[in-house]
């Protein structure tokens, strides 16, 4: 397993020098768009943590990530977890759990969170069944409240809610996703943008960060392929997520949106078959992003 990681991140270098060269053509003194070194997702390397952990969290380091948010233990405890990346110099600052353990076991989320060393606990999704309701998303703001008050009270962990796409069904004059803005508490609840599952029920994410600023605290970057129509079912192909730059929505746009919004984390998530294609050119592109593009 290990050796044949290893063997794809040989090719990473030369690959993203000819991404580079081929596509960023800006001056040298350009200002870059966005300087930092996003994190990652581990779901992007679901496939390989499920057979060696140590082994993926050394490439996801060659990579250059050094901040991740875990959506999955993997087999280990949380202190085994924290070892690993404590022993390249990884961060974990988000940990992504279930909505039925963010409710029922929240003294276990929050003690795995600290173990972690995370600050902020993620939830993707809510219990429906079909089209999203009234009904099932009230439920859910009344659980985002109180659970995420507790998670702040006592243990200084902040909750965010990631979007999956059946939240943006209409409501009165907006949508669902707005009644649950409007709703929930920002001193106790507040959001992961998944710019693909904005775009892919047909909002536009960067006037989504506009409009709730503040309100967004981490950030999934992943870029939809081109042709493909959305819905609000909150699903689509895995491989229909590609390169950032390669697909429809406007990076560019989302980045100086996220600034101005204050987003504290960025994560590069690829479901795809081809992650380790992918995220180099990903990467890639967000280094050639300059100021005024």
């Amino acid at each position: 397993m290990k050796k044949m990681l290893l063997r794809h991140l040989l090719l990473i270098p030369m690959l993203v020098i000819f991404i580079s060269l081929d596509n960023i053509g800006f001056a040298q003194n350009a200002k870059p768009l966005f300087p930092q070194m996003p994190g990652v997702v581990s779901y992007t390397y679901r496939k390989f943590f499920e057979k060696d952990v140590a082994a993926t969290l050394d490439t996801i380091k060659k990579l250059g990530f050094t901040d991740i948010e875990f959506s999955n233990l993997f087999g280990k405890t949380a202190t085994e977890l924290r070892t690993l990346i404590d022993a390249r110099g990884i961060k974990c600052s988000s940990f992504g759990v279930s909505y039925d353990d963010f409710v029922n076991k929240t003294n276990v989320v929050a003690q795995n969170a600290l173990a972690l060393g995370a600050q902020y606990v993620r939830v993707a999704g809510m219990p429906h069944k079909g089209a999203l309701t009234f009904d099932e998303m009230q439920k859910a703001v009344n659980d985002f409240n109180r659970v995420g008050e507790i998670l702040k009270k006592q243990y200084n962990l902040t909750f965010v809610y990631h979007n999956h796409g059946f939240e943006f069904e209409p409501y009165k004059d907006g949508t669902l996703y707005d009644y649950m803005m409007q709703h929930t508490n920002p001193k106790y609840v507040s959001f992961e943008l998944d710019i693909l599952w904005a775009f892919f029920p047909g909002q536009d994410p960067a006037q989504l960060l506009n409009k709730y600023g503040s309100r967004y605290k981490l950030m999934h970057l992943k870029d939809l392929k081109k042709g493909v129509k959305g819905d609000f079912s909150g699903g689509t192909a895995q491989d229909n997520d590609v390169a950032l730059g390669t697909g429809q929505i406007d990076i560019p746009a989302v980045l100086k949106a996220s600034k101005k919004a204050g987003v504290k984390h960025y994560y590069i998530e690829d479901e795809s078959n081809s992650v380790l294609i992918q995220v180099p050119v990903s990467l890639a592109y967000l280094r050639s992003l300059v100021s005024g593009q």
